[in-house]
């Protein structure tokens, strides 16, 4: 293929005048897509199912610390869960409590407690002048709408091949005081399916803060989300090289079975040294007297073990990688060589990303949307919804079927091609 940028602007008119005709086709079909958020598809979902027959009226609803899993108690999650969790998420049983289904429900509690009572004795920081967050970009936009909420002031830290850049890291977090964290996606992260080097985990673990409250938020939401097994990256963990490095509560690791089993219903889990659980425990002996114990009995009984966890994950995987594969199948047949646009293969996650030519990004996702193609916003990807460049479009394959993808596809790259006929030609 010819590169726009190398074509005339005749011949660039009249690619446009071509794309802008197979785009009025594509539109009076009155499609409706969307391919806006990492939603399971309910093919997904149903790989879990057998989880509702588990635990019947019959059962022996005891968990093995002995308690009635139907009454109050064990605040920290039973034991059975623990393992299972702590397992998924390499790290010892006891330095794990289990929550409820959501993982950034975890997060957004931990960020409101260090707000009204600080991190194990320090000043809360509601009643600093200012508190900051780093940001990793593109990243993911939950986290930052968290940070946002809260008043927290969010700084961009680029992503590179190996992770976030650790040099301006190291530099920001040892020389300003107001920086009390970092949002961290370290494994197939989102939404460019990085994983952070062993290298990058060896800087984080060995940072020398100015703040001795900063805390890195280590989101590992895809750790055993492989797309491929013969292809599955690897990734240090957090927690054991931070106590090797001397610096044991410097990290928050959370993890949930949102995109294992039932997002609506999973557990969710905060890994932590044993000062910080210390604690986050004293907040929760106030906020709850526990969370769903039969939901925690549930999937440690279905699974069993992480070797259960593992196997149906593979079945999640030969969902999931048609998927990804006829996403990328498209934008390389269809904009490869242009130089219009680039991507990455992710191994694993829900993601894939794509850049754009600077400016066209917003313009991009409206002309899929005027398609009838939903997806998520432009610069979402960003703190405050800004992308400095205007270029970075999350694509999200999971959830439409196989056959609407690939249509939703087609109306992406068209979207892509038409735009940027037009930033080329000066007509945006």
């Amino acid at each position: 293929m010819t590169a726009y940028k190398d074509m005339t602007k005749e011949e660039l008119s009249g690619v446009k005048e071509e794309l802008e005709r197979q785009f009025q086709e594509v539109k009076a079909k009155g499609l409706k897509l969307d391919m806006s958020r990492g939603k399971p598809s309910t093919e997904q979902l149903d790989l879990s199912m057998g989880m509702m027959d588990v635990l019947t009226s019959k059962s022996d609803l005891k968990c093995t610390e002995g308690v009635d899993c139907r009454n109050y108690g064990v605040l920290d999650g039973i034991g059975e869960a623990k393992q299972l969790l702590a397992d998924m998420m390499e790290v010892p049983k006891d330095n794990i409590v289990i929550y409820g289904n959501s993982s950034l429900n975890v997060m957004y509690d931990t960020v409101a407690r260090s707000m009204t009572h600080g991190v194990m004795g320090s000043t809360p920081w509601s009643k600093l002048d200012k508190v900051k967050f780093l940001c990793p970009v593109p990243g993911y936009d939950r986290h930052f709408a968290i940070t946002e909420f809260f008043g927290i002031e969010m700084i961009n830290v680029p992503m590179t091949p190996e992770g976030p850049d650790m040099d301006m890291v190291e530099k920001l977090v040892s020389e300003d005081e107001s920086i009390k964290g970092i949002w961290c996606v370290p494994k197939y992260s989102n939404p460019q399916g990085i994983t952070y080097s062993d290298e990058t985990v060896y800087r984080f673990a060995n940072l020398k803060p100015a703040a001795k409250d900063f805390r890195i938020y280590w989101d590992n939401a895809y750790t055993i989300h492989h797309l491929y097994d013969d292809k599955q990256d690897y990734l240090l963990e957090i927690l054991m090289e931070c106590k090797k490095a001397g610096n044991p509560d410097m990290v928050y690791k959370f993890s949930s079975t949102s995109k294992i089993t039932f997002p609506g219903s999973g557990i969710a889990a905060i890994a932590a040294s044993e000062g910080n659980l210390v604690d986050i425990k004293r907040q929760l002996t106030i906020q709850t007297i526990g969370h769903d114990k039969l939901n925690q009995l549930r999937h440690a009984r279905y699974f069993k073990n992480i070797s259960g966890m593992v196997n149906h994950m593979k079945k999640q995987a030969e969902i999931l990688r048609p998927k990804f594969d006829t996403v990328l199948e498209t934008l390389d047949r269809e904009l490869g060589g242009l130089e219009i646009g680039s991507w990455m293969a992710p191994r694993g996650g829900y993601f894939i990303s794509f850049d754009a030519m600077d400016g066209c990004a917003k313009a991009i996702v409206a002309k899929a949307k005027e398609a009838g193609l939903v997806m998520t916003g432009a610069g979402a990807t960003f703190p405050y919804g800004k992308d400095p460049h205007d270029s970075n479009i999350r694509i999200a394959p999971s959830y439409p079927t196989l056959e609407d993808l690939k249509v939703a596809c087609e109306i992406f790259v068209l979207s892509v091609k038409l735009v940027s006929a037009q930033k080329l030609l000066g007509e945006l």
